[in-house]
């Protein structure tokens, strides 16, 4: 096809005339010498938005930008100014004939640069035909699959490098987004020709024919073996967390700072703050205004400032109420705060959250018993003197002497060993108070006989949490009896009597300690250790209610003390 002129007036030049002016693609025909369209059809002028015959005569710069333009997908100026997208092809003598094609979006941006950027992601592309029923593979594509490039892959040839679980997952899948005509994509493990393993992910779009049935597919191949695999390693390393955490009690959880918003990571966070998931998460607002505990809180929101200031690891220690039952439990707390850069603000804190109220409970426990060693050592010399003199002063001879004195050593021992033995689970009210007054009795402790010491109550089994601070509460009763009441003198006389009365979860004991026949008794001017020990160990931890009466004929104690179920559970030796 030539200029304009070439044509001649005849039929087969009007013939030619009519076949380039109703082309259905656009056709110019351009002077590289002058630099200018020297002809085009109508399909080119109103790609690009001018009248028929308009576009004759008019520079290639104001359409182009510039000279001939080279081949290949280009973007060419509308009369309006709008930029058009535009396949340009080159033909005739000298290239003075273009033919102009428009052309979609995503084939305008399918440039060969766009291919290696693919191939650098590790993409291949692949095309399905339904007629055919072969799979079409890019270069990349066939290196994935481990299979030539082109038309080299049936579906069956597929399906032979997968597991048949995996065949009837993916078939499912495919089936469904052909119904639905609409995108899929899947990982899957297959088996390549050469027998190594790969795992891919694949993305596809089902292509619908003419007459609207499936045509075919197209879509990309990607080898994810490596990602999957550290996904996988991540996922293990994650559970193995998990399971820990679990067996050390921890809970985990994340908050999101500027939100504030709480996530938590597993079952171990609502057991410790007594809470369902139909409950939801504790945010920074609402555990410090109503979960924390009042004397807590200023402690609490200094360290949270602190870590924040300084970028360290939050560590936090303070008591919650729980929401199921109300009670407050101790919690100890330790979080990184993260950034997205330094010098900004944290954007959330991942940590950790123990609950150590049995702990603390037990090192308080601990440390009483160490300052009780302490005073206990003190109170047993004094006792010890005590008993000398009682002893001393009904001793008929040497002999005599040294076998009561013995004897009430060896009682005052056998109190220690019941009150320190570990492996013990209950002990027997009526041996803590023989192990302790049998030093200082004459005779029957019997609640009839008229001795200096009396006993009287049912059979009583003591659990070991209350054993040992109702053993400790009578030690002191004793040494305190011994150096300052009634058993300090020779015609002092001590009467304890229990019993059980209904309520709490085992009984109620009834405890009643009398002293007569003493010195006279005045209340105490300040309260001594054991005064506070007694105190603080009947009424904190047997939650006992105590009531003491330092009237001037004799000291007396009165104790209601709720029993605790036994708990087999809890036998060592079992």
């Amino acid at each position: 096809m030539g200029d304009r002129a070439d044509y001649p007036g005849s039929d087969a030049g009007d013939l030619h005339r009519a076949a380039f002016e109703e082309a259905a693609v656009g056709l110019a025909i351009v002077s590289p010498a002058e630099n200018r369209i020297l002809d085009a059809n109508r399909h080119l002028c109103r790609l690009l938005g001018y009248e028929p015959g308009r576009l004759s005569g008019i520079p290639l710069s104001d359409i182009v930008g510039g000279h001939l333009p080279a081949e290949g997908i280009q973007s060419w100026r509308a009369a309006d100014g709008r930029a058009v997208e535009v396949r340009v092809t080159r033909s005739g003598a000298a290239g003075r004939t273009l033919l102009v094609q428009s052309v979609d979006p995503d084939e305008a941006v399918r440039a060969e640069q766009n291919r290696e950027a693919l191939t650098a992601a590790g993409l291949g592309e692949w095309r399905w035909d339904a007629g055919s029923g072969r799979i079409t593979l890019s270069r990349r594509a066939g290196q994935i699959l481990g299979h030539a490039p082109g038309p080299s892959l049936t579906w069956r040839d597929l399906r032979a490098s997968l597991s048949e679980s995996e065949r009837l997952r993916i078939g499912g899948l495919v089936g469904e987004a052909i119904e639905r005509g609409r995108p899929y994509f899947f990982e899957c493990r297959i088996v390549r020709a050469d027998g190594s393993e790969v795992i891919i992910g694949v993305r596809g779009q089902p292509l619908a024919g003419p007459e609207g049935g499936l045509s075919g597919m197209v879509g990309v191949v990607q080898d994810i073996t490596t990602r999957v695999e550290a996904r996988d390693a991540l996922l293990g390393r994650e559970q193995r967390l998990r399971v820990a955490t679990s067996l050390a009690r921890l809970g985990i959880f994340e908050w999101h700072m500027l939100d504030d918003h709480a996530i938590w990571e597993n079952e171990r966070m609502f057991e410790i703050f007594g809470r369902t998931p139909e409950d939801g998460s504790v945010g920074k607002t609402e555990f410090l205004n109503e979960v924390l505990h009042p004397d807590d809180r200023k402690a609490v929101r200094a360290a949270i400032s602190s870590a924040l200031r300084e970028d360290g690891i939050l560590h936090v220690a303070g008591r919650v109420r729980r929401k199921n039952d109300g009670a407050w439990r101790t919690i100890e707390m330790a979080g990184r705060l993260e950034r997205d850069a330094p010098n900004r603000l944290p954007r959330r804190l991942i940590g950790v959250v123990a609950d150590v109220t049995d702990r603390r409970l037990a090192e308080e426990r601990q440390s009483l018993l160490i300052r009780e060693l302490h005073h206990r050592v003190k109170n047993t010399l004094a006792t010890v003197q005590a008993i000398v003199g009682s002893t001393a002063r009904t001793a008929s001879s040497i002999e005599s002497f040294y076998e009561a004195f013995v004897g009430r050593i060896m009682s005052l021992a056998h109190t220690h060993a019941v009150l320190t033995e570990d492996t013990w689970q209950t002990a027997s009210l009526r041996t803590l108070l023989v192990n302790e007054l049998k030093p200082y009795a004459e005779g029957t402790m019997e609640g009839t006989a008229d001795g200096r010491v009396s006993l009287e109550g049912p059979p009583v089994d003591l659990a070991s949490e209350i054993a040992v601070p109702i053993g400790m509460a009578i030690h002191e009763l004793t040494t305190n009896a011994a150096k300052y009441g009634a058993l300090s003198t020779r015609g002092g006389r001590v009467a304890v009597a229990w019993s059980l009365l209904p309520g709490g979860p085992a009984g109620t004991l009834r405890f009643e300690w009398r002293e007569s026949g003493g010195p006279p008794v005045e209340p105490p001017r300040r309260q001594g250790f054991g005064s506070r020990l007694l105190q603080r160990v009947l009424t904190t931890q047997v939650q006992a209610e105590v009531t003491t009466d330092y009237a001037p004929e004799g000291f007396r104690l009165t104790m209601l003390a709720p029993l605790p179920q036994r708990n087999d559970a809890l036998n060592p030796l079992a």
